[in-house]
């Protein structure tokens, strides 16, 4: 059976938290309401801004996300693909390449020319969907990977 793709509702938000937590914010101390909110804000948007998710028998199974803004003040850089995660019982099934695939339709449907991201563990994974590495940098001591997309 195939995930569908489609735009988050209230629905899937506290599932995606949670998803969310686990893969990037373990010990940061950021908590699941937190979370809760700033994806429900982008439900709420002006229709720029987008949140994503892959379903299988209607249980979220990852999510990826379109934003003005990214990690801050790094770079002055907009818009942005931001936290692809996709569950890791559905991972290297298409999952990932599906959501970031919406994502950028998306961007393009919003008349956008080009699309960044941050990365450094999943540069191979970009680059074999035709995203190029723009810079390398350290964001809070760790390395970070700069890229980008014409759409």
């Amino acid at each position: 059976m195939q995930p569908t793709i489609e735009a988050m509702t209230e629905r899937d938000v506290e599932a995606v938290a949670k998803l969310r937590l686990a893969a990037f914010f373990e010990g940061t101390g950021r908590t699941l309401a937190e979370d809760i909110v700033g994806l429900r804000g982008l439900i709420a948007r002006d229709g720029f801004e987008a949140a994503v998710v892959a379903s299988l028998g209607g249980s979220p199974i990852g999510s990826c996300l379109f934003v003005r803004n990214e990690i801050d003040p790094a770079h002055e850089l907009t818009p942005w693909l931001a936290g692809l995660v996709v569950d890791e019982g559905y991972r290297r099934r298409g999952v990932g390449t599906a959501l970031v695939r919406a994502i950028e339709a998306h961007a393009a449907s919003a008349g956008v020319d080009r699309l960044y991201l941050y990365t450094w563990q999943a540069r191979p994974f970009y680059e074999a969907l035709g995203w190029t590495a723009a810079e390398a940098f350290e964001q809070e001591g760790e390395p970070m990977l700069l890229m980008s997309r014409a759409l």
